[in-house]
């Protein structure tokens, strides 16, 4: 018989209250009474400190830029905003600085800088003084190389040590960073790196992942055919495997590192830092270029005033060097804080051991990893001391009702819990998490200081209470420099401003509710319209993942020219469950009440397992388009994908599916298997 995860908590409920210890102690609390102080600026809560962030740019930039000391502490002369036009807003003109150099700056060399658990590498702490001494080392083995300002140094690496210190090296030469992880296939990475043009390859000859060895070198050789450009590939060996098949000139990690002084190459505000890329499902990924000044000062805000970030913590994000979580974790060096690294399989359990054992109090994952832990009964508690953890973030996809419950019930009932929602393309977040704020079921806390986030109508209207378009009506330091090779900035412009000139389209959708929380229901292009009923497909799988049977759901409407449309829903089960009659019918009327009767779904559909890139994101649009009759290798790269494998079982399953089913109008459809 079908059970769900049936609760006597509503939506929108108080969860969580923040102590008064909690509130005095607060990163942004000691901000706000310098702002008191030094500026005579008072703020009767945190609604009308966010209107003042977002109506006095100047101000609150200019505030953060001196309180956090970065630069040289005052504002520049040229000013903090020069135009607020969007594309092209220009920020701190003749600043200048380097990313790297904020990093180290006042830093004790005898505390922890990195925390690293590796399964290839095994554990390893690393000291400021350390780490310092490894960034030099790689600076200057890259100088040799003839890399400087400008210059792009893509990274094959996992999420170890070395990775980190070979980015702060490139940083501190002004050179650019470019990163992807190693379970990236070949064609996946020379997508990305073929548009770029590096002058070097930094690659690790394998990694290894639930106790299984992947030897990369194939594909490393592949990456050196492709890229032309390349001088040198440097090979770091995580496995220890005889290097074979790669072409010269080459040279192992041990003979890059030159012992000497870190040096700071000062650059632009607007100088690039690192070139992150968009998921890649269709077409070429998008190289999206952000520049040293921004991600400076919008990760000092973030992770100072919204993570609450400071030299007593440890800040574990779980992500891969090809997820831009990686470069936010790396951020957290800004605060002073020690970071922690973990490269392997992210079991439900193993990663829980590696919270506890490493006594991380600010942790971060994907909604997906939590609803799998609340799926596979998973009881972090039991057997490990989690006293030090104080904080657990959450983002990659709306985080359900039920992932709030069970972070209460089984993690702990006074733990701060903050849902995230932003993107690469600002490498940040726009609504987030806050200290000093209550925690409602099912809603992120807050509009990201200076992220002038607004719900848009169709007319482009700014609604409250109501689901609307999310925009951004202000420019945001952070936002992207330019996408690499795009000469006339067309791309850019096309990507986040075609729909509203001047005001950054985000691709989601949104609810600011009447309290300023705001709730995400996944991405606009993925909106189901059925009838003139739009819907969200996180509200569909909030329904659907209630059931104790199912683990993980896909939900697709598919056009069929003349005849309405097919709209599946593909269903992981739990092992042991059926997807009986019942539970078909149980999952259906759950939607119909939840939902609307118009997105109960044509069909439900069993499945081994559901279409993921590898940061976990659901491949719904390029699903439908395949089923609209459009080439795979069209719209999907394979290698961008989590199980390659499985996409074709997933894919055979639902084109004998949709042979089989009858177009439906969208009134109130009735479900078929």
């Amino acid at each position: 018989m079908a059970q769900s995860h049936v609760s006597s908590r509503r939506a929108g409920e108080l969860l969580w209250s923040p102590s008064d210890r909690v509130r005095d102690e607060a990163q942004i609390t000691r901000w706000r009474r310098w702002l008191e102080a030094e500026r005579g600026l008072a703020f009767v809560d945190y609604e009308s400190l966010w209107r003042w962030s977002v109506g006095d740019p100047d101000a609150f930039w200019g505030s953060i830029w001196e309180y956090f000391g970065l630069g040289d502490g005052t504002p520049p002369e040229g000013g903090v905003l020069a135009g607020r036009s969007m594309p092209g807003a220009r920020w701190f003109p003749g600043a200048r600085l380097n990313y790297a150099e904020r990093v180290f700056a006042g830093r004790d060399d005898d505390r922890t800088a990195i925390v690293s658990r590796s399964e290839a590498a095994g554990a390893q702490d690393l000291t400021w003084g350390e780490l310092r001494a490894h960034t030099a080392a790689l600076a200057g083995g890259l100088r040799e190389l003839g890399v400087g300002p400008g210059d792009r140094v893509a990274a094959y690496l996992p999420a170890v040590p070395e990775a980190t210190a070979s980015f702060l090296a490139v940083a501190s030469l002004g050179a650019i960073w470019s990163s992807c992880s190693p379970d990236f296939g070949a064609r996946s990475a020379i997508d990305r790196f073929s548009q770029i043009e590096p002058k070097v390859l930094l690659a690790a000859d394998g990694y290894r992942y639930g106790g299984r060895d992947f030897d990369r070198l194939e594909t490393v050789g592949a990456l050196q055919t492709a890229l032309p450009t390349l001088e040198r590939t440097v090979v770091l060996p995580l496995l220890g495997r005889p290097a074979r098949g790669l072409a010269s000139p080459w040279m192992p990690w041990s003979e890059l590192e030159r012992p000497g002084d870190l040096r700071f190459a000062a650059v632009d505000f607007d100088h690039p830092l690192w070139i992150l890329y968009s998921s890649g499902t269709t077409g070429l990924p998008k190289p999206i270029v952000h520049g040293h000044g921004g991600i400076l000062i919008e990760h000092a805000k973030t992770l100072h005033l919204h993570l609450d970030l400071g030299p007593a913590d440890r800040f574990l994000w779980f992500t891969t060097t090809g997820w831009m979580m990686w470069n936010l974790l790396t951020s957290g060096l800004l605060t002073g804080a020690a970071i922690v690294l973990y490269d392997g399989e992210p079991t439900p359990d193993g990663l829980w051991d590696v919270v506890a054992e490493t006594g991380v109090t600010v942790f971060g994952t994907s909604a997906g990893w939590l609803t799998g832990c609340m799926k596979a009964g998973t009881r972090p508690t039991v057997g490990r001391d989690l006293a030090a953890l104080r904080g657990l973030g959450s983002t990659g996809s709306p985080l359900p009702d039920e992932g709030f419950d069970w972070v209460y019930e089984h993690v702990d009932p006074d733990i701060w819990l903050f849902s995230t929602s932003g993107g690469t393309d600002i490498c940040s977040g726009l609504v987030g998490g806050c200290p000093t704020l209550p925690v409602h079921r099912g809603e992120l806390q807050c509009r990201a200081l200076g992220a002038a986030v607004q719900a848009f109508d169709g007319d482009g209207r700014a609604v409250i209470g109501q689901v609307g378009e999310l925009v951004v009506t202000q420019p945001l330091p952070s936002m992207p420099l330019y996408f690499w090779g795009d000469r006339d900035g067309s791309r850019y412009r096309e990507a986040y401003f075609s729909m509203f000139p001047g005001v950054w389209r985000h691709g989601d959708w949104i609810e600011i509710t009447e309290r300023g929380t705001a709730i995400i229901f996944g991405r606009s292009d993925s909106t189901i319209n059925r009838g003139g009923v739009r819907m969200g497909t996180s509200e569909i799988y909030r329904s659907v993942l209630a059931f104790e049977e199912i683990v993980d759901a896909l939900v697709v409407d598919v056009p069929i020219a003349g005849s309405g449309s097919w709209m599946p829903l593909f269903v992981v089960l739990r092992e042991g469950a059926e997807l009986d009659e019942h539970l078909r019918s149980a999952v259906c009327a759950r939607i119909r009440a939840d939902c609307s009767p118009r997105h109960v779904p044509s069909a439900v559909i069993a499945v081994e397992s559901v279409p993921r890139t590898l940061t976990g994101k659901v491949l719904e649009v390029p699903v439908r388009r395949i089923l609209g009759g459009t080439p795979s290798d069209q719209v999907i790269s394979r290698d961008a994908l989590a199980d390659p494998a499985g996409l074709e079982g997933f894919l055979g399953t639902a084109a004998q599916a949709m042979a089989r089913a009858t177009p439906l109008a969208g009134a109130d459809p009735a479900p078929r298997g």
